[in-house]
């Protein structure tokens, strides 16, 4: 019939009450009262083995005070359907989820480079890439696509800004094309009224306004290029 708290049935051992082993306990399975939650408490740590037949260890959850560390081959995080949610081993970390959002004020990290086909903000909220002490660097092998459908972009820099194509061509396809910062050449008097200007190109490819006049005045102008 069993002793004290112990009793046992058909179904195996049952314990009425706290119950504390000194030695190991080897059960095929541990349950709790139906309705009743299941409690493991321990005065340091509660640690999870999973041996094979030579008693080696293949996995271990170790919960501690400071921490609760996972060790094996691989580490996943399911729903109750089955589908991935968080996975982790040697090669790679896979978050399995629809969004990924990092609460952190300072938002995320990346050490080295991060790979993506789209970057984008929330909802009503702006989309911001900055590199305050280095060079921001975006590459694709096919092309990079920047929009912004219901507001502006802005791009600025501290030294230098550069458009480049090797094999293509660069379109700025809008209805206004506003350069208010370009130098001017050195006009006469005669020609100071006129508010008429050329939009000339230096061997550098630096760009410089000329006051226009019946032909091109780029070379009259030439030294704003030195």
């Amino acid at each position: 019939d069993g002793m004290g708290n112990l009793r046992i049935t058909e179904k195996g051992l049952k314990l009425e009450g706290d119950s504390e082993f000194l030695k190991p306990l080897y059960a095929k399975e541990i349950r709790s009262r139906p309705g009743n939650p299941l409690y493991f408490q321990s005065a340091r740590n509660v640690t999870v083995n999973i041996l094979n037949e030579k008693t080696k260890v293949l996995s271990r959850l170790v919960t501690g005070p400071q921490a609760v560390e996972a060790h094996s081959q691989k580490f996943e995080v399911k729903t109750l359907s089955g589908k991935l949610l968080f996975s982790a081993d040697d090669n790679e970390v896979v978050v399995g989820a629809e969004r990924l959002r990092v609460l952190g004020a300072e938002g995320t990290v990346f050490p080295k480079s991060i790979e993506t086909p789209n970057v984008r903000a929330d909802p009503f909220k702006e989309l911001r890439l900055e590199s305050p002490t280095r060079a921001l660097v975006m590459e694709a092998p096919k092309g990079i696509e920047i929009n912004a459908e219901a507001g502006s972009l802005k791009a600025t820099c501290r030294t230098e800004l550069r458009l480049e194509s090797k094999d293509g061509e660069i379109t700025l396809n809008s209805a206004k094309i506003k350069l208010p910062n370009l130098p001017q050449g050195s006009s006469s008097s005669a020609g100071s009224r006129q508010k008429i200007y050329e939009l000339c190109v230096c061997p550098n490819g630096r760009l410089f306004l000329s006051q226009a006049g019946t032909s091109s005045t780029c070379q009259i102008n030439t030294s704003v290029c030195l």
